[in-house]
């Protein structure tokens, strides 16, 4: 593992240990902020500088907090769909740039250096390991870590499960109930071997194992979704017919089940968790389709698991889809749908709710054609 880089604390020739996933260590002027200091005036400073925070816990939290309101509190001039999408994703990068600029300080065993803070050493070792060092960190990336501690420390429930999913730090949790839902009224499974591709938690090879599936063989280019995924096939009793691998799209050979759930909206990729859900160009989805035929045994499906927010947005053209399938040399047996219940898709406040309301999730059964095969 690569070391972290170091910087200089203001006012002092110590060096600390940089501790971010989603913001580049400071390259201007770090000054100090405290308990006097004003959102007004916090957020003029951090639009050219980092601000160190020192004081009470609950003061910097409220800090950061009042900071985003006002950065939120933009004129939207967007008028379709797309645009205020659009706007949405630039806004959000923009107030993840500037409140990523309030930093906090933790000590050598991971304790936050403010008055009257919690207990957050256990989290800030289970991310970043046993040997911390002095660090500093943005409060607000602090806060995403403690958020899925707690998702990894209780667990998460997902209908059709033996057991509860642990989510390791970065990997997309599952939360969209029309999953597991889908999944459920697919042909039996039993008997069957089960490629995952993109396995994330593993969830979607899990729901199939729990249904008879005979073994599944998951992959995911990222090593903390691959450590997940292992960790919780064995505390869900599925280690011996689970095996996941550090591979990029297909493992070798061919499966009677090659399960995917792909990022859906083709966009650029700009944080960790942004590669689960934006799939610049439909790349990741483009190689699946075109590969997927080599994969298949005879008799063989694909699941391919989607949601059609890309084309309500406009950011693929309706035909998108059928069009690459065909190309591929596959053909849609069987289809399943229900409509997306995640908690945007219910907020009548949403900005795109108009949008959201409609998304869809569609399990496409995919075969070779009758001409390929």
């Amino acid at each position: 593992m690569t070391a972290p880089p170091s910087i200089a604390l203001p006012g002092s020739d110590q060096r600390v240990l940089w501790r971010s996933d989603d913001a580049p260590p400071p390259a201007d002027r770090i000054e100090l902020a405290g308990d006097q200091t004003t959102a007004q005036e916090a957020l003029r400073r951090l639009r050219s500088r980092w601000l160190i925070y020192r004081g009470d816990y609950k003061n910097a939290r409220q800090l950061l907090a009042a900071v985003g309101r006002r950065l939120g509190a933009r004129r939207d001039t967007a008028k379709t769909p797309l645009e205020l999408f659009r706007a949405e994703r630039q806004s959000r990068q923009q107030e993840h740039d500037t409140l990523s600029r309030l930093l906090v300080e933790l000590n050598a065993a991971g304790g936050l250096s403010l008055r009257a803070a919690p207990a957050v050493a256990e989290a800030c070792r289970w991310r970043w390991g046993p040997e911390l060092g002095p660090s500093v960190v943005p409060l607000r990336e602090l806060q995403g870590v403690l958020g899925a501690y707690e998702w990894y420390r209780k667990g998460l429930e997902v209908a059709g499960l033996p057991g509860r999913l642990h989510p390791h730090y970065g990997v997309f949790t599952p939360t969209r109930g029309a999953y597991p839902e889908l999944l459920r009224a697919v042909p039996d499974p039993t008997g069957k071997l089960v490629f995952d591709v993109g396995t994330g938690t593993g969830v979607l090879a899990f729901l199939l194992l729990a249904r008879g599936a005979a073994r599944a063989v998951a992959t995911d280019v990222d090593p903390a979704a691959v450590a997940s995924a292992r960790e919780d096939a064995a505390s869900l009793g599925f280690g011996s017919r689970f095996e996941v691998r550090e591979v990029d799209l297909f493992p070798e050979g061919r499966a009677d089940i090659v399960v995917c759930n792909p990022p859906w909206l083709p966009e650029a990729v700009r944080g960790r968790l942004d590669a689960a859900v934006f799939d610049p160009d439909s790349r990741f989805l483009l190689r699946f389709l075109a590969e997927l035929p080599a994969h298949l045994a005879p008799a063989g499906v694909g699941y391919l698991l989607i949601s059609n927010l890309a084309e309500l947005l406009g950011l693929r053209p309706p035909d998108f889809l059928s069009s690459e399938i065909a190309r591929a040399g596959l053909e849609v047996v069987w289809r399943k749908e229900a409509p997306a219940s995640h908690p945007r898709s219910q907020d009548a406040g949403d900005k795109l709710h108009a949008v959201r309301s409609r998304e869809v999730v569609t399990l496409y059964g995919l075969a070779a054609s009758v001409s390929r095969v």
